[in-house]
């Protein structure tokens, strides 16, 4: 499979999910969306506000840590700017997880104060957790509850029931199945979901994943490549727009498959098992801080 652009990606169980998620938001208080701080934008499930609604809402741009740290602070001020709340996170190192109940006793200061007002002081705080597959949102909730209450795997669709978990300071959780959309109009963000796994490798073509990300590095991040795989990137001539995926990001997945000495009989270079170091590499950010797209404007 050489496109991503005409894949549709709405299993069953994930039409479902919506209809509870718009059932159950009268049983909360928020809902905190997660997204991934590599792809802000393609991570966040456009159909959210039309669910949400006016319900008050916090973003999480988790897995920070794997992400450019200076693009994650473009992406905190334009959602300033917007008014949205937004905290940058990290669920495996528990960066500003500390700050998440702040943040959400912030988002629900007038609420909090009416039912302090009412004499409901000792009320519980509801939130609905929402966020496509593999953004981290099992791995968050078990870095907040202190233990391993929901399943973690490090791949799509683990999540499949809603749940509800108990947190510290009064706070209530409503675990929800991660939620992908019918239809990705713009291919980028169909690429760039399946970059980070939020949809299932064994539908898609690796090695044309890798040369895209690669030709994406090429532009953005080459000292990456070249640190981590001992190549050069700067002697390559760019492609055409039609093919620059797929000659320059193959010719540079060659050159990580020659050096990393992934060679088959008669020395070709298996560039399918390059393919997944690479995928594998950037996935668990071995490669580098990167994040593969700024705000507008920015």
């Amino acid at each position: 499979m050489s496109e991503v652009s005409h894949v549709q990606w709405f299993p069953g169980h994930m039409a479902k999910t919506r209809r509870i998620m718009a059932s159950n938001l009268k049983l909360v208080d928020a809902v905190v969306e997660i997204t991934d701080a590599r792809i802000p934008f393609s991570s966040r499930n456009p159909e959210m506000k039309r669910i949400v609604g006016s319900k008050p809402r916090l973003v999480l741009l988790n897995k920070a840590d794997s992400a450019d740290p200076e693009v994650t602070a473009m992406w905190l001020d334009y959602y300033a700017k917007q008014g949205i709340t937004a905290l940058a996170t990290d669920c495996r190192s528990g960066k500003n997880v500390s700050k998440f109940y702040g943040k959400l006793k912030e988002l629900l200061k007038n609420d909090i104060e009416k039912w302090n007002a009412k004499g409901m002081s000792g009320r519980p705080v509801r939130i609905m957790i929402v966020g496509i597959p593999n953004v981290g949102k099992s791995s968050f909730i078990n870095r907040l509850a202190g233990s391993r209450l929901a399943k973690v795997e490090d791949r799509p669709g683990v999540t499949r029931g809603k749940q509800w978990v108990k947190l510290d300071e009064g706070f209530e959780l409503l675990d929800m199945p991660g939620v992908l959309w019918p239809k990705f109009e713009d291919k980028l963000v169909g690429e760039r979901l399946a970059f980070t796994g939020a949809v299932k490798d064994d539908i898609m073509d690796m090695e044309y994943l890798a040369c895209r990300l690669l030709e994406f590095l090429k532009e953005n991040y080459p000292e990456l490549i070249e640190k981590r795989y001992g190549i050069r990137t700067d002697d390559i001539e760019p492609a055409d727009e039609e093919t620059i995926g797929c000659v320059v990001g193959f010719e540079l997945l060659e050159r990580i498959g020659r050096k990393r000495g992934f060679l088959v009989s008669g020395g070709e270079i298996n560039t399918e098992r390059a393919a997944i170091t690479v995928m594998d590499e950037f996935r668990n950010g071995t490669l580098g801080r990167l994040t593969l797209e700024k705000p507008k404007g920015y």
